[in-house]
């Protein structure tokens, strides 16, 4: 059974950081590629950023340059650093990984969900 669960997230001013962890079990995690989702109240499901199997990385525009994703694959666990945070940022995030194992098609493992709250 296949388990990502969450940490990280929380109320922040605009300017601050946070950072997310996704731990990762029932998976081999190292032939994964990792990301995460967010979803902001009125908006649609967006994919935020995600690193292959082999540390390749994908920013959507909208955080590129301020989120870093990495990945620590001794300890099964993906990290989502959000620097220069943004009142748009406000979102659940929702940590991911491909059921393929590389192809982000939609069918994903998913963890459960962690808010953050940008306050300007």
């Amino acid at each position: 059974q296949v388990q990502l669960v969450e940490s990280g997230g929380g109320l922040v001013q605009a300017g601050g950081s946070l950072r997310h962890s996704c731990v990762a079990s029932g998976l081999t995690f190292s032939s994964y590629a990792m990301g995460w989702y967010r979803l902001a109240p009125g908006k649609e499901r967006e994919l935020v950023a995600t690193i292959s199997s082999g540390g390749n990385t994908y920013y959507a525009d909208s955080v590129k340059g301020r989120f870093t994703i990495s990945r620590d694959n001794a300890k099964n666990t993906a990290y989502l650093q959000m620097n220069r945070l943004k009142p748009e940022d406000t979102a659940v995030y929702y940590c991911a990984a491909p059921r393929s194992g590389s192809a982000w098609s939609g069918k994903n493992y998913w963890g459960q969900g962690t808010r953050v709250t940008v306050s300007s």
